[in-house]
């Protein structure tokens, strides 16, 4: 029995039905509750069970279309253009209202983590403006609201192709203008469904891109060894399935495996180390994998509609 609980929100999972009516009843006893029936909505997700489970939020897309009057927007392809690089003043965009700047970036947020990964990177570059936003840091918003209106209809699939448990990472190098900082991206599948996932900028500026895939590779294999945590708690057979990482730089790979560190890499031989320890315990195993095949690309810099 599963039992997920948000403030006074309770989803109850298990494979006897039977089980679940049990559990409702003695909570009943303690608790004032309304049963709400077969899951189909909560927390702005819409829940839908039709050979596999499907999860999307369009009913919220269109709440904070309406709300932040984007309803009739034109829709675009992707939500951030490749040939715009934002920064904290190009000295020629004027300031914006902060709040409604705030606001929309914080709807935006919760959506990106909850179903749709495909916006996490560029919602994560707008919310660094978020204290002194522009006219140039609004445009790139109202451009995710405007792709989320043509695509409003995308829904997350799980079904029971398989239970291994796979990750990707990846890395830009020096993206941020204004720091220099890059941005670390990975995310994990079980099957064909996306299970986890993250873009973030990285604490510290990378001196090679090495440095900066190594940074997000040990990111990546800490939730790694968590989600394989939390399926060995689900499911006991998955103790050794969740260990495999797709690296596409081969540079990385190789201060991963091997024990040699160079003038180059000695500065970052703590979280080298890390990942060479898990790799020399066979807690993870980093497979090289090409750059149009890296499914992490998506959270560490704008592409294309077509690559």
């Amino acid at each position: 029995m599963f039992c997920l609980l948000y403030v006074d929100d309770i989803i109850l999972g298990c494979s006897d039905v039977k089980e679940i009516e049990k559990v409702k009843e003695t909570l009943s006893h303690h608790f004032q509750m309304k049963d709400m029936g077969e899951l189909k909505y909560v927390l702005g997700v819409n829940v839908e069970i039709d050979n596999g489970a499907y999860l999307h939020q369009k009913q919220y897309i269109d709440q904070i279309l309406s709300k932040y009057k984007m309803s009739e927007c034109n829709p675009v392809s992707s939500p951030s253009h490749c040939s715009v690089k934002l920064q904290k003043d190009d000295r020629v965009s004027k300031n914006v209202d902060v709040k409604l700047y705030q606001s929309m970036v914080g709807s935006l947020i919760y959506l990106s983590t909850m179903t749709r990964p495909d916006i996490t990177y560029a919602v994560g570059v707008v919310s660094k403006y978020n204290s002194n936003p522009n006219e140039a840091h609004l445009t790139a918003v109202k451009r995710i609201f405007r792709y989320l209106k043509g695509s409003r209809d995308i829904k997350m699939c799980f079904n029971k192709s398989a239970n291994a448990c796979y990750g990707f990472s990846d890395s830009d190098w020096g993206g941020d203008i204004d720091d220099r900082k890059s941005t670390s991206g990975y995310v994990f599948k079980v099957g064909d469904s996306v299970v986890s996932w993250c873009s973030k900028k990285q604490p510290t500026v990378a001196l090679s891109t090495a440095e900066a895939e190594l940074i997000a590779l040990c990111s990546a294999i800490q939730e790694l060894f968590w989600l394989r945590k939390l399926l060995c708690e689900i499911d006991s057979r998955s103790t050794d399935l969740a260990n495999t990482m797709y690296v596409d730089n081969l540079g990385t790979i190789h201060m991963g495996k091997n024990p040699v560190i160079s003038n180059r890499s000695k500065h970052i031989d703590v979280k080298y180390n890390f990942i060479r320890e898990a790799v020399q315990d066979k807690k993870v195993e980093l497979v090289h994998i090409e750059s149009k095949n890296n499914v992490a690309d998506i959270f560490t810099k704008a592409l294309p509609r077509e690559i």
